[in-house]
């Protein structure tokens, strides 16, 4: 084998494991929230801003 293969053997390996994990952590994520939800997060206090059209 050449190197050249064996290189882009190598990146599209870790292309791979990159997006098997990303999928992984999206289905298998924790019991309690740690995303970017805000579900946490009370807004109620929070004014409009009126200037903004």
């Amino acid at each position: 084998m050449n190197i050249q293969f064996i290189i882009v053997l190598i990146i599209f390996g870790a292309a791979v494991f990159h997006v098997c994990r990303m999928v992984y952590k999206n289905l298998f994520t924790k019991k309690s929230c740690g995303g970017n939800c805000k579900c946490g997060v009370d807004f109620s206090a929070v004014e409009p801003d009126k200037s903004v059209k």
